[in-house]
């Protein structure tokens, strides 16, 4: 007699229920990203008595994630998600009173502190796609990942229409952006009371705690899933950040490099809601290694020109790669380790992608301005920069693919 159970397909309820919850949470909280972004610049230009350091704020919230990553996975993994979660929006919180004290001051240093400390909400929010398949089925894995990341094409419309009517709304510029940035880290705060995630259980004495860092660190497919996601993440930042200053510099006004940049977000994420299904159905490594080719291409297309269909076209399709190797990273990494490995393979994922993504945000202005006497220059060192990460990361999936299936 055949049971039940061996046929019957998974239960996905509650990994439904989480997944729902986080999707809220990366629409509602994760407004405050575009936000600060938007804005942190151009606050930074205000405050700043060196205008080449006015994108300091973006790079300086980027470092505090890279910071943050591990002792925020490890406090998720002693006291659970939840934790995580209530700490990262308190950071978001802390980070924009103190963003808030310095433009009230005039004070450029305080406001930089606060830039750091929004990094830990920016870490934070970049557990939720780990979280989503904390209680999911193997099939609903990808999915559940996918469904997350969409929740910032809600967010990516959010957070600018927020800047639009808080940006002036006290005499103080941006001040009144980053106060609606408390409220919102407060308020959406109280989504997480409906999470159920239980906490990995403490390991019994004797009880195998997994493998080390390095171990996890030189396992082939931990080491593949994390070498494709930092660069796709890292070459996505270091041409975004470069987009604006290369759509004005040629000659474009403000306008035409919002409209190209709004086209590249809502292509980051407009994708998520079929990426998880494309991965059950061809499997991660073609989808990662598509990313990659869809990144390649932007690139390609970025320097047979500068009209403004070549930015329209290049950024769309950053997008799209990024989508593609970020989500089909995550994946791999999700399915190549043990529970009571989660906090120490999940902390150092983040801390080194989101290092390389520091770099590559440190990196950006210096290539775009320093690389030649024009716009044009600088545009095309920025794009050539992507070939060698590429090669890197496509080195490092053939590698895996020829490696015998028992290794």
């Amino acid at each position: 007699m055949t049971h039940m159970s061996d046929t019957s397909p998974p239960d996905d309820t509650k990994a439904r229920r989480n997944v729902a919850i986080l999707v809220m949470s990366q629409a509602f909280l994760g407004a405050q990203m575009p936000m600060i972004f938007t804005i942190g610049g151009l606050a930074g230009q205000s405050l700043a008595t060196n205008v080449c350091f006015a994108t300091l704020p973006i790079s300086l919230i980027v470092l505090g994630n890279m910071l943050s990553a591990t002792p925020m996975s490890a406090l998720m993994q002693r006291y659970g998600r939840r934790a995580g979660f209530f700490a990262g929006a308190l950071g978001g919180s802390i980070g924009a009173g103190i963003g808030a004290l310095g433009l009230m001051q005039a004070n450029f240093t305080l406001f930089l502190i606060g830039s750091l400390f929004t990094g830990i909400y920016m870490s934070a929010q970049g557990f939720y796609r780990f979280a989503a398949v904390d209680t999911a089925s193997a099939e609903f894995r990808p999915k559940a990942i996918s469904y997350v990341m969409a929740g910032g094409l809600v967010s990516a419309v959010i957070g600018p229409q927020l800047v639009k009517v808080s940006a002036d709304a006290m005499v103080v510029p941006f001040l009144g952006t980053y106060l609606l940035v408390i409220g919102i880290n407060l308020v959406g705060s109280l989504l997480f009371l409906a999470l159920d995630i239980p906490k990995p259980p403490a390991p019994a004495a004797g009880a195998s705690r997994g493998r080390t860092r390095w171990q996890l660190l030189t396992t082939p497919r931990i080491a593949v899933a994390i070498i494709c996601a930092m660069v796709s993440y890292a070459l996505m930042n270091l041409v975004m950040t470069s987009t604006p200053l290369a759509v004005v510099g040629c000659g474009f006004d403000k306008n035409d490099a919002a409209d190209v940049v709004t086209a590249h977000v809502l292509a980051m994420f407009a994708p998520s809601f079929f990426t998880g299904h494309l991965i059950a159905r061809f499997g991660v490594e073609r989808i990662v290694s598509l990313g990659l080719l869809i990144l390649a291409a932007a690139g390609g297309v970025a320097l047979m020109g500068v009209e403004l269909e070549n930015f329209f076209v290049a950024l769309v399709l950053l997008g799209i790669g990024w989508n593609f190797g970020f989500i089909g990273a995550t994946n791999m990494l999700a399915a190549a380790h043990a529970p009571e490995e989660r906090g120490r393979v999940q902390g150092m994922n983040d801390m080194i992608v989101f290092g390389c993504v520091t770099l590559a945000s440190l990196s950006s202005g210096g290539l775009m301005n320093c690389s030649g006497g024009t716009a044009v220059e600088g545009w095309t060192a920025v794009n050539l920069a992507m070939a060698p990460f590429l090669a890197l990361a496509g080195g490092a999936l053939i590698w895996l693919a020829l490696r015998p299936k028992t290794a």
